[in-house]
């Protein structure tokens, strides 16, 4: 059982973490595969979730960029879910599925960005269930199935479904529940969130949420990183239906975290350079996963590639993924200043931590047991 109280946590977390071995590292051996990764985020929406909220808007990319530092490399679904609205409706439990499992960290962001606080009735075992039987799990026996779920009253509320049942489903279907709960860690509605964790074998964390939003850290190193991210787009070829879609989302992403602060936007800069961001409507993505240009119709190809035959096509292409490598570098190394910047500063800083230092601190533990190690481990 752990509980998460000041940013000593998270200054032994950087310790851990440090070096960052930048994008060049986050690529593929040739024989190197991916290991399922499945990782469910339920947040209450209850009125009182303000800083929760802005915190899991915040934090997104800080907690993809330490699971790209994860040996094997993860294969990274996630999946959000939210509870405690009552225009959900009362059958539900007040539950909602906002998106189910997807590569597509883009599309994750942009679900956070949507939500809005409106107080209700807050079933956790009901938010457990519902991540059980409403989201296709990745089948694979070595896959790693993680529920987080957040809230700030007593996890024991549903009158239909007990924190018990709920947690012996997740149990029998090899899904590990941890709990994140935004109150004193000895209060009375500790006790149940700690149950809730502990039946699955799971890690509990306990955060204040007056503090749930703890500022990012600005670096000198953050101007210059949102300066690459520009010319990282510039990188990316729309192609197909979903193309244009998938590149109007991904300028709309960047703009989000930089409106949160520009260390938001830095990190996600760097968690695009990184290996666990990928866009199945770019075409150099989608080539380098097998698939074939001449397997794609002109008609899908951007305009700029459509006139060009096969070979200059194929030129185009590699240009532009020699060109991402050489920014996914740069980008890597003054992550590398970036990462040991923000461990000096967590190291002269104390008072109370967040979200997203609960949220690594559970990946971390809860994918030791499942074989994965993280870069900078001793």
């Amino acid at each position: 059982m752990l509980a998460v109280n000041s940013l000593t946590r998270l200054a032994a977390l950087a310790a851990l973490c440090v070096p960052f071995l930048g994008a060049a590292a986050d690529t593929l051996a040739p024989n190197e595969t991916r290991r399922d990764v499945d990782l469910v985020i339920a947040l209450d929406v209850s009125g009182s979730m303000e800083g929760l909220i802005a915190s899991a808007k915040q934090r997104l990319w800080d907690i993809t960029n330490e699971l790209a530092r994860a040996r094997p490399m993860p294969a990274l679904r996630v999946a959000i879910l939210s509870y405690g609205n009552p225009a959900y409706g009362e059958q539900s439990g007040y539950v909602r599925v906002d998106l189910p499992f997807t590569p597509d960290l883009d599309t994750v962001n942009a679900t956070l960005f949507a939500y809005q606080t409106n107080g209700g009735d807050e079933y956790v075992a009901r938010a457990i269930q519902t991540s059980l039987d409403s989201l296709q799990w990745s089948a694979k026996q070595d896959a790693l199935r993680i529920v987080f779920v957040a809230g700030n009253e007593s996890a024991e509320q549903d009158p239909r479904l007990t924190i018990e049942q709920a947690t012996a489903t997740a149990a029998r279907r090899g899904v590990v529940v941890n709990a994140i709960y935004c109150g004193a860690g000895g209060d009375d509605d500790a006790r149940g969130w700690q149950r809730v964790a502990t039946s699955t074998n799971g890690v509990y964390a306990s955060i204040d949420q007056q503090a749930a939003a703890v500022a990012n850290v600005a670096t000198p190193f953050d101007e210059k990183i949102a300066a690459l991210n520009a010319e990282l787009n510039s990188t990316y070829v729309a192609f197909g239906a979903a193309g244009e879609r998938g590149r109007t989302n991904q300028v709309e992403q960047d703009g989000n975290a930089a409106a949160m602060s520009p260390a938001a936007a830095a990190s996600r800069t760097v968690a695009k350079a990184g290996a666990l961001y990928r866009a199945d409507w770019d075409l150099v993505d989608a080539v380098e996963s097998g698939k074939k240009l001449d397997e794609i119709s002109t008609a899908e190809l951007p305009a700029e590639m459509q006139a060009l035959p096969a070979a200059e096509r194929e030129a185009y292409v590699r240009d532009k993924a020699e060109r991402r490598q050489e920014l996914q570098q740069q980008i890597g190394e003054l992550a590398v200043s970036r990462d040991e910047f923000i461990k000096e500063q967590s190291d002269s800083t104390a008072g109370a931590t967040g979200l997203d230092a609960a949220i690594l601190d559970g990946l971390r533990e809860v994918a030791a047991t499942k074989g994965f190690s993280f870069a900078g481990e001793k």
